[in-house]
């Protein structure tokens, strides 16, 4: 089995690649030799003829530039949208088996793989395709990003419960509650930390702040 971790979220626009990046920031600087891969990127932008998504220019700056751009990210759509619905806007098609070939070209090339899901646990990846289903073909433990909003703890659960439950399940290393959106007018954000953490079991629960490095508490990734 790989070894390495699965990011995903309980939703979109949750932070998953600014915690992905920290967490590939923190093992490179540990001395690992890390591999960073985002099966698909869609709303990405031109530059120079080229599409670039800057969520995995994010991981691949944060992991030192490992193999290169494209490999981090194979399948770039412009349309923000999800990515089989952009791609079917520009008359392409997302290549489920190259998703996963994309995959497979990491493993021998580093220590520790993170790959990071597109939008949420069940965001769409084709007519009958999940980003569940890349998940468990690449066999990794989750780890969940939530944002530190009112309502968070209810969509974590559900998350976690449909990880545990979706195809066989998998495994969940642990969640990070991120700070993404800092709203002092919302009083829960002093306490879904800890009220995932006693209803979730999962092995920890962690905090990023808002534009933070460290996780808090920390985690021997």
């Amino acid at each position: 089995m790989a070894r390495g971790l699965f990011i995903t979220g309980t939703d979109t626009n949750v932070g998953k690649t600014y915690v992905a990046a920290r967490i590939a920031r923190q093992l490179r600087e540990s001395g690992v030799k890390v591999g960073v891969y985002k099966p698909a990127a869609s709303g990405c932008r031109r530059v120079d003829g080229e599409l670039i998504s800057d969520d995995a220019l994010q991981l691949w700056e944060a992991a030192g530039r490992p193999s290169s751009l494209a490999d981090v990210c194979p399948q770039t759509f412009e349309a923000p949208l999800a990515p089989h619905l952009a791609a079917r806007e520009e008359g392409r098609e997302l290549n489920q088996e190259r998703m996963r070939d994309g995959f497979r070209f990491w493993l021998s090339r580093c220590d520790v793989l993170l790959v990071e899901g597109a939008g949420g646990y069940l965001s769409p990846l084709g007519e009958r395709e999940y980003v569940a289903d890349l998940a468990i073909d690449c066999g990794l433990p989750l780890v969940i990003v939530a944002a530190n909003v009112l309502g968070t703890i209810n969509q974590t659960l559900q998350t976690v419960y449909v990880a545990r439950h979706y195809g066989g399940g998998l495994p969940i290393a642990g969640i990070v509650v991120n700070d993404v959106k800092p709203d002092a007018n919302d009083p829960s954000r002093s306490t879904n930390a800890a009220e995932i953490a006693c209803r979730a079991a999962v092995p920890f629960v962690t905090t990023l702040a808002n534009q933070e490095q460290d996780f808090s508490p920390a985690v021997d990734w």
